[in-house]
């Protein structure tokens, strides 16, 4: 079985192409532009229109910001957050009394829709309102092939392409809040008076090597696996735009051979398949390998 694994991931490296000019990449639409020059630097179906997920939390924030409200105003999540379109998990409880500054850091950096409603839900003048400035914003942004009609990105009528979300991303990194907050890797939030442990939902941020200025992660089955983020890397400054990737490993994946591509490093990234992923041997220990184990006709049972 042990063998059987490192063959598995040894056909997944041998699957990652080779550099020969521009990397091959899983992600369906993308999009790379140097932010300092405007030029393109990898562009893939960058005109597609497809849902965008939860990357709608950018402009969800900015909108909420641009309302200049009161921060520190607290927000009691309603029983009308909670997600009954996808049934998507929480962490933040209903009734539970939060700090809209905290309330957009779960939003973004944990990419909480309950957190996400609320803000809309509370926007001045309310969801209608919230929906009306959020058309005006992509209006004054030009991003003509974008329709946002929730704050969440659970929608899957919440659309988008590369092209407009790189207009969003330049948009959004013009707000301090949302840059340090998308590249905090993790937080604790206090809710009903509890400290409660948050982390990014993308795992670059605060990784070794990894200068990143902006970054936002999404994932719906009608959008995929997607990310938004600015990074900075051999000195140039690049926004990068991932849509639908099939898998979170996948995303990681395209966003290590974009920055290799861009640092003109010829070997491949290679991401190894978490079913591979062994502790490392101490010195003097000697690894012993598990006999497998008999499982009755009883225990099959309950495993099904």
């Amino acid at each position: 079985m042990i063998k059987k694994l490192f063959v598995a991931a040894l056909l997944t490296s041998a699957a990652t192409t080779a550099f020969a000019g521009e990397p091959r990449l899983g992600s369906q639409s993308v999009l790379v532009i140097e932010d300092d020059t405007g030029k393109i630097l990898l562009e893939k179906n960058a005109d597609a229109v497809v849902p965008i997920a939860s990357l709608t939390k950018l402009m969800t924030a900015m909108v909420v910001l641009d309302s200049k409200p009161d921060m520190d105003e607290k927000i009691a999540i309603d029983r009308s957050d909670v997600d009954m379109l996808k049934h998507s998990t929480s962490r933040v409880p209903v009734g539970g009394v939060i700090s809209r500054r905290d309330v957009l850091q779960l939003a973004l950096m944990s990419s909480d829709n309950r957190a996400a409603a609320s803000l809309g839900r509370t926007y001045p003048g309310g969801l209608p309102a919230f929906k009306a400035a959020v058309k005006a914003k992509i209006a004054t942004l030009g991003m003509t092939h974008t329709v946002i009609e929730e704050p969440t990105g659970l929608s899957p009528h919440n659309r988008s392409s590369a092209e407009d979300l790189v207009k969003m991303a330049n948009a959004a990194a013009a707000y301090p809040e949302i840059t340090r907050i998308t590249t905090s890797k993790n937080d604790e939030i206090s809710i009903n008076g509890r400290d409660v442990g948050f982390h990014n939902t993308n795992r670059l941020v605060g990784a070794k090597g990894w200068d990143i200025g902006l970054s936002k992660t999404g994932y719906t089955q009608e959008a995929g696996r997607c990310l938004i983020m600015k990074i900075k890397s051999a000195g140039k400054n690049a926004t990068m735009v991932l849509l639908n990737a099939k898998a979170s490993s996948a995303r990681v994946l395209d966003a290590m051979n974009i920055r290799r591509f861009i640092t003109g490093e010829k070997e491949p990234a290679r991401v190894a398949a978490k079913t591979t992923r062994v502790a490392a041997k101490p010195a003097g220990v000697r690894l012993i390998k598990a006999k497998p184990r008999k499982i009755t006709v009883k225990q099959r049972r309950r495993r099904s």
